[in-house]
Order: structure tokens, then C-alpha cells, then sequence
């Protein structure tokens, strides 16, 4: 209702900016045609008050904009400041369509059911001081377009409320897809294999051993599972720990930061992904993990002497390459995915993130 309120005001302020403008142009005119002496001083103090006022409400718009939005009565001290005019300049005058701002306000602010009021009693007001057919029409139709505008106001709200609650609620599952494959599944694959193999074994020394893997695996799992429902980790993310954990030889250069929470989860999930990758697909005998840190940017890759990448990736299934080129979107990295350089055998995984404006 924030964004409602604040386009309300903006708009209602334009009135007070065209009404400004208005009386300047009408005001030679108008007075132009009034007879000398008293009637000209009168309508010359009206327009002097009309604008003061209007000036008033323009300059200080940030004060008096909530209270008009929330006293609407206040519209009825505009009206009569409006006649005040109408009855000095009268309604042929250039001056008499400075009364279309009253209904096309109370349209912005009241809606269709408040501009049929005032634009009724400002037509009432209009025709009783001889303003003619054009200029009682104008003020029911400029209280039609205030209350069309504000409809339209609020379905573009709720229509941009609606987009946005659907694209984080399609973020929020892909989080949870890419989240759910990298820890909470593996550590499952890891469990049902742990099982299977205890399911074949009579030794009781192995099948208590195996007994243990499998609860240690459940375990493990129940933390994951919590940690991605929880997910109330605010503090900054020691990111060397979490990549020496890994299953690679690890190989630092430069002073490496601590990362807030969110960033630091997709780097080492990303790193994760391809260490995975390259013991469970590519049969590589030895993995490498190089992290390297500078003023400016974080590099993490990670190279193996495996068989390469296939010549395609599978359309369907293949979670662990796309959640890593989502992973690394969602912080602003760069991620690549080749051979390892000077033609050597392999494959290397390679995450380049700026460190400027997440520190």
C-alpha cells in the first residue's frame, strides 16, 4: 500500500503544479473583463490567495500530501477556495478551469464513489454561477479521469505484486532444487548405498561398522536437511574451512576474505559440484582446488586429469552443471567449464567472482 500512497501523492501534487500554471495564463485575461475598481481588486485578491495556497501546497507537498490522503475532508476547503474564484473571475472566465482540479483530486484520493460527490457539487456550484453546459461536463469528466487513473493505479500494483510474488516464489524452488541436489541428495545416494552394502554383509565387525556409516549418513543428512529450511546463518562465512573439507588437494594464493553467508554457500557448493563431478564422472585420479584471492577479484578452479567433458550434456537430469552456472549467476561470478590449458587431460572448473560491493 506504500508504493499506492506515494503514486497518489505524486499525481495529486501534478494537479497543484498544473493549477500553478493555470492561473498565471487566466489571470490577465480575467481581469482584463472585470470592471475597474472594487471588482478588479476582488478578483485580483482571489487569485493571489488561490495561488499562494496552491504554491503552498506544492512546496510543501511532503507535509501537507499525508494529511490531504488522510483527512480527505480537506478537499472541501479546496472547493471553496476554488468558488471563492468562480464567484469573483466567474466561470467563462480563463480562470473557470481551475475548478476541474477539485474533482480530478478527489478522484486520485477518493475513488470513484468520492469524485461523483465532488464532481456533483463543484457542477452544482459551476452551473449556479452561469459557468454553462462545457465547463459542468469537464468537471464530471475530470472526476471520472481522477478515479479512472486510480483504479488503474492499484491493478498495476497488484498485477506487479502478483509478478513478483511468482518470480520469488520460481527463485525459491530452483534455491531449493539446487540446494537439495548438492548436499541433502548426495548425502541420501551416499545412505542408500551404505544400506545396500549393509544388506549383503554377514560379518557382525563389518555390519557394525557399516551400522555406524549408515547413522552417521542419517545424521549428516538430518543437519542438511535443516540447515536448507533454516537457512539462519548471518554471519560471515570462513571460506577456506569449508573447501579444505573437500575431496581435492587444495591450493591457496593470497589473502583469501570471509564472504557473507550467501555468497560463501554458493562458492563452495559450485567447488563441491565439480570435485563431485570429476571422482563420481570423469574417473580422475587426482583433483586439484586452486583459490586464488586479489584486490579485486576471488578465483576458485578446479582442475582434474580425468576423461574430459562429454561432446554434449544430457537435456534432461543434469542438475549439477546447471545449478552451477545458476550458482554462480545468482552472485555476479563468472563461471567456465573446459579442458585444463596446455592440452593436458582433463577438465577444469573455473569461478571468478568480483569482490567489490559484497564485502
Amino acid at each position: 500500500m506504500r508504493l499506492e500512497a506515494n503514486a497518489l501523492q505524486a499525481l495529486c501534487r501534478q494537479v497543484f503544479a498544473v493549477r500553478l500554471v493555470m492561473i498565471p495564463l487566466g489571470a490577465p485575461l480575467a481581469l482584463g473583463r472585470t470592471a475597474p475598481g472594487a471588482p478588479t481588486y476582488l478578483v485580483a485578491a482571489s487569485v493571489a490567495l488561490t495561488f499562494l495556497l496552491s504554491y503552498a501546497l506544492f512546496r510543501d507537498w511532503e507535509r501537507f500530501g499525508p494529511l490531504l490522503l488522510r483527512h480527505r475532508w480537506l478537499l472541501a476547503a479546496d472547493m471553496a477556495v476554488g468558488a471563492l474564484l468562480l464567484v469573483t473571475a466567474t466561470p467563462s472566465s480563463p480562470l473557470g478551469l481551475v475548478a476541474l482540479g477539485t474533482p480530478l483530486l478527489s478522484g486520485l484520493v477518493y475513488g470513484w464513489r468520492g469524485s461523483a460527490v465532488f464532481a456533483a457539487a463543484q457542477t452544482v456550484v459551476v452551473a449556479a454561477l452561469g459557468g454553462g453546459l462545457v465547463l459542468s461536463f469537464l468537471c464530471v469528466l475530470s472526476g471520472a479521469a481522477g478515479s479512472s487513473v486510480r483504479d488503474f493505479l492499484f491493478r498495476l500494483s497488484e498485477t506487479r505484486a502478483r509478478l513478483t510474488a511468482a518470480e520469488a516464489v520460481r527463485e525459491e524452488r530452483e534455491r531449493l532444487a539446487r540446494e537439495m541436489h548438492d548436499s541433502v541428495s548426495k548425502t541420501l545416494h551416499g545412505l542408500a548405498l551404505a544400506a545396500d552394502a549393509l544388506a549383503r554383509t554377514s560379518d557382525p565387525a563389518l555390519v557394525r561398522r557399516q551400522a555406524e556409516e549408515v547413522a552417521s549418513a542419517a545424521r549428516r543428512a538430518a543437519r542438511e536437511s535443516r540447515a536448507l529450511l533454516t537457512d539462519l546463518r548471518a554471519e560471515p562465512v570462513p571460506l577456506l574451512p569449508a573447501l579444505h573439507a573437500l575431496d581435492a588437494r587444495v591450493r591457496v594464493s593470497g589473502a583469501v576474505p570471509a564472504l557473507p553467508p550467501s555468497v560463501a554457500r554458493h562458492v563452495v557448493a559450485v567447488a563441491a559440484e565439480a570435485v563431485e563431478n570429476a571422482r563420481r564422472h570423469a574417473g580422475a585420479s587426482e583433483t586439484l582446488l586452486t583459490v586464488s584471492a586479489t584486490g579485486t577479484h576471488l578465483t576458485v578452479s578446479v582442475e582434474d586429469d580425468g576423461r574430459g567433458l562429454p561432446a554434449r550434456f544430457p537435456s534432461a537430469g543434469h542438475f549439477g552443471v546447471r545449478g552451477m552456472r545458476e550458482r554462480a549467476a545468482a552472485i555476479g561470478a563468472a563461471l567456465s567449464l573446459g579442458p585444463r590449458p596446455a592440452g593436458r587431460p582433463g577438465t577444469r572448473v573455473r569461478l571468478s567472482l568480483p569482490l567489490e560491493g559484497i564485502r
